[in-house]
């Protein structure tokens, strides 16, 4: 079996050997995934996402729960009683609590005793066991239930709105952590080129030392550069598969996530003020507060509410009760209205309700803060979009350029016009220039998918890709 030498077609097994390691990098399945597909698994798997999701969940049953407070407090209750003895009544404790009555013995000398005895009643029995049903209806409690119930509405709205802050940071991190492996890609393929080109050129070099053209020095310095080529390679098939696994947990992938999403970069992009007006009318944050100070004002009205009357019904209904004298003379049923007026309250009600009042005035202090830092960040975030995009456009001349001065220099070098450091460093400047115009997209990507989320746009995040300008390179 003959075997092809690889000394000479080294170019075309560093690629080969690439694209082996892109199929079978890891030992399971790889999947293709788009920034969007992997957008919407990321939505469907995180558990941040998930725990905020519950706990909506748990303020719409605690708001449910506070809708029940105008309904009637009905108890079934049950008591058991037992005393030291029966009690009894005599005819001689009735004559005595009676104001000028004569004494038994009085009205009947020689038999008091006995009437006395004869005449005693059995008022209750030593135990006696008795159950009714209670209920307690709220008429009016100082407008108490109603705040208690809007405090319950908007906690359910701080809920949502928590779950949205949430999305909108996950949405950043996806995009840093996709486009991310998408420019580890790219850098790895460019120095897989810088590879390929060194490696042409030590062939070269080997074949002009052969015949004497070039010195040994040159022929080694064209060796030295293709190692260190080699290592910068090897460096970034690393980073690409830490990359990877990265991305592959985040959105809790079975396989090995591969994005199929390019970087790119928009001609333009709407103006800053759009943007900024967004935010502020849709910023989850600034909406949460809203909801605080809503919260706030529901606390204040339950403190006034102290200051108010409560005013109830209740009613009573005997269920069972022992066969007794007071059985007998206790009603079946009772109802009746109850007033309770607060007069004198331990609990500190002004210092509650000043506090309460001193909770609004901070959300508001805090919501005008978070509006001066939004505003500052999307400003911030609008110019570094930007500058990436002139950054990514002014390079267009600097890669041309590269690209001309290196096919001189190796034209030269043929011609023993230029030195094998000039070849080297020709190729490394390409690649430095294709690298840093792949970061400048990259930031562009980053910059505007931060605008984006903090604008509420995150669903025109694909549209920008749609209409992209052509790929980047």
């Amino acid at each position: 079996m003959s075997v092809i030498p690889l000394s000479g077609n080294r170019s075309f097994s560093i690629a080969l050997l690439l694209a082996l390691w892109q199929l079978a990098l890891p030992s399971n399945a790889a999947e293709s995934v788009s920034f969007s597909e992997a957008w919407q698994a990321l939505l469907k798997n995180n558990d941040g996402l998930a725990a905020e999701r519950a706990n909506i969940d748990k303020n719409k049953h605690l708001q449910d729960a506070a809708g029940d407070l105008y309904l009637p407090k009905v108890d079934l209750r049950g008591r058991y009683t037992y005393f030291d003895d029966d009690i009894e009544l005599k005819p001689s404790q009735i004559l005595d609590r009676m104001n000028n009555a004569p004494d038994l013995g009085e009205l009947f000398p020689n038999v008091a005793g006995e009437l006395n005895e004869a005449l005693t009643t059995q008022i209750a029995k030593q135990s006696q066991f008795k159950s009714s049903v209670t209920a307690i209806w709220p008429v009016f409690t100082g407008f108490k239930i109603e705040a208690a119930q809007d405090i319950a509405h908007y906690r359910t709205e701080e809920a949502r709105h928590l779950l949205e802050m949430e999305q909108h940071a996950k949405f950043e991190d996806l995009a840093k952590i996709y486009f991310g492996t998408v420019l580890a890609k790219e850098v790895l393929r460019t120095r897989v080129q810088v590879e390929e080109g060194l490696q042409k050129h030590r062939d070269i070099a080997l074949k002009y030392e052969a015949q004497g053209q070039i010195a040994k020095v040159e022929r080694l310095q064209a060796e030295a550069s293709l190692d260190r080529a080699t290592v910068e390679r090897k460096k970034a098939e690393r980073q690409v598969e830490i990359a990877q696994i990265a991305l592959t947990q985040m959105i809790k992938s079975q396989d090995n996530t591969i994005p199929s999403s390019a970087l790119f970069t928009n001609e333009t992009i709407p103006p800053k003020s759009d943007f900024l007006r967004n935010t502020l009318a849709t910023y989850p944050g600034l909406n949460l507060l809203s909801a605080k100070r809503e919260q706030a004002k529901g606390l204040v009205k339950v403190e006034q509410g102290n200051y108010y009357p409560d005013v109830y019904l209740f009613g009573e209904y005997n269920v069972y009760e022992d066969d007794s004298i007071v059985s007998d003379l206790r009603p079946d049923w009772i109802v009746g209205v109850g007033v309770s007026v607060p007069l004198l309250d331990p609990g500190g009600r002004s210092g509650k309700l000043n506090a309460a009042h001193s909770t609004v005035t901070q959300v508001d202090y805090l919501r005008a803060q978070a509006t001066r830092d939004l505003t500052t960040l999307v400003e911030k975030t609008y110019r570094e979009s930007q500058q990436a995009l002139e950054e990514y456009a002014g390079l267009k001349s600097s890669i041309e350029l590269a690209e001309e001065n290196l096919h001189l220099r190796s034209k030269a070098f043929s011609q023993g016009l230029a030195t094998s450091i000039d070849v080297i460093d020709a190729e490394l400047f390409l690649a430095s220039i294709k690298t840093q115009r792949l970061v400048a997209s990259y930031h562009y990507v980053i910059s505007l998918s931060q605008l984006m989320a903090i604008s509420g746009g995150i669903n025109n995040f694909e549209s920008y890709q749609n209409k992209s300008a052509p790929e980047v390179q």
